[in-house]
């Protein structure tokens, strides 16, 4: 499965600003730790500073002696600060807590700083510390803060991107669904161009040029079909009437040629209805009975040896053009007649279906959809000494789809009681035909 643009864009911007804000985030851990042991550093080594050169004045004052008061005055109310030191007088200071152990004790959870002073009593060592937890306490308060508050502004950026692309790519859905209901009828309508004047903009501008050649291509050639069999009406009657004219002086001649008239004036006939139907002309609506359309159809005479049963359920009515629909039935039965071997079947059943089997040699699965192509036909059964133009089942999808329905090719025994073999073909129109009239008139094809 594809992501589309949207989630896409939405990913690729969160996964950037989580790697951006997750090395932000790190680097300012790290330099904030160093900056406050740093400063915690700094500070110890200015109280031992301090506490330094406080005994190196109070022993040049003093001279050799005692250093305890000096201790107890200077430093000893500090409890951050003490002085290590081993003096060989009598009476001279020996400090305590000078082991490894009480000495790692003191620097425990600390930032320490030693100094070394040459006091009248001897040498001494000076320690001061600074506690590092309420720099600990920070760097806690920020670690938690970055916790809580990335994944927070990760699904903000989320949500933004999301709505932000999703308002950015609205205009090319729209174009997209506009283009989709376009049909070779809706040719006039046109995409919607967004006023941003962006590259969505421009796309749909082109598209509209190209539609707009489309169109005036589409029209030329409904021009051309429905002149060229409107003009060839007049010369084919005349012709049809000097033939007859001459059936006495040479009859077989004659009947040939006007069998090749009769089929010129039909395939005339069949473009000029073509034609009109792509150009979308409103049809009449009145209510028929598909019922007696399809009786009428079949009590016509066809090739002698097929024999047409009907199965038709009463008042089976819909809102059509009569004469449209009697041409689709029509169609659907000489097509059936022309390649069945005895028997064709005519089924109109509820609400509003006609239904066409033959016992011929039927139609392959993978020509199921081509044979309702114009002027196509099947290699093995339609050739042309058939007497087929190759447009009798696209005029009567045509039909179908006019009315708001459809005409298919079924399996031959999709149904109980049908034929084994041959072709099944089934046209299905809306139970409520008058309600898609309106958009039928408009020349809407149905999908």
């Amino acid at each position: 499965m594809r992501w589309s643009v949207r989630l896409r864009a939405t990913v690729l911007a969160t996964v950037v600003v989580a790697l951006a804000l997750g090395t932000a985030g790190l680097v300012l851990v790290l330099v904030l730790t160093g900056s406050l042991e740093s400063g915690a550093s700094a500070e110890a080594g200015r109280r031992a500073d301090e506490a330094a050169v406080g005994l190196t004045q109070v022993s040049e004052a003093g001279g050799p002696g005692d250093l305890r008061p000096v201790l107890t005055t200077t430093v000893g109310a500090d409890p951050d600060v003490r002085v290590d030191g081993v003096t060989g007088g009598p009476g001279l200071l020996v400090t305590s807590g000078t082991g490894e152990e009480a000495g790692q004790a003191w620097q425990a959870g600390y930032a320490t700083a030693e100094r070394l002073v040459t006091t009248a009593a001897g040498p001494v060592t000076v320690s001061a510390r600074v506690s590092l937890g309420p720099a600990r306490a920070a760097l806690k308060m920020l670690r938690d803060l970055l916790l809580v508050g990335l994944p927070v502004l990760l699904l903000l950026v989320a949500g933004l991107t999301w709505l932000l692309t999703g308002r950015a790519l609205a205009p090319v859905s729209a174009i997209r669904a506009t283009f989709a209901d376009i049909t070779a009828t809706d040719l006039h309508r046109r995409v919607p161009v967004p006023r941003s004047g962006d590259e969505i903009a421009r796309l749909a501008r082109a598209m509209n040029a190209t539609l707009d050649r489309l169109e005036r291509a589409v029209e030329r050639h409904k021009r051309f079909v429905a002149d060229a069999a409107h003009e060839l009406r007049s010369p084919l009657a005349i012709l049809r009437t000097r033939l007859e004219l001459g059936r006495r002086e040479a009859p077989g001649l004659v009947g040939e040629s006007l069998t090749d008239v009769d089929r010129l004036q039909v395939l005339a006939a069949d473009l000029l209805l073509l034609a009109r139907l792509d150009a979308g002309e409103p049809l009449r609506a009145d209510e028929v009975d598909l019922g007696e359309v399809a009786a009428e159809e079949a009590s016509r005479p066809r090739r002698a040896g097929v024999r047409i049963a009907l199965d038709i359920a009463p008042d089976v009515v819909v809102a059509g053009s009569a004469a449209h629909l009697r041409r689709m039935v029509g169609n659907l039965v000489d097509n059936a007649v022309r390649h069945a071997e005895t028997t064709v079947t005519v089924r109109v059943v509820a609400p509003a279906t006609v239904q066409v089997s033959d016992d011929g040699t039927g139609i392959p699965a993978e020509h199921r959809e081509s044979v309702f192509g114009r002027f196509t036909r099947l290699d093995e059964t339609r050739g042309r000494d058939g007497g087929g133009s190759g447009l009798g089942l696209a005029i009567a999808r045509d039909i179908a789809r006019a009315h708001g329905g459809t005409l298919v090719a079924v399996e031959p025994d999709g149904e109980p009681g049908g034929n084994a073999t041959g072709a099944r073909l089934r046209a299905e129109l809306p139970a409520a035909a008058i309600a898609v009239w309106a958009a039928a008139g408009r020349g809407r094809h149905a999908r």
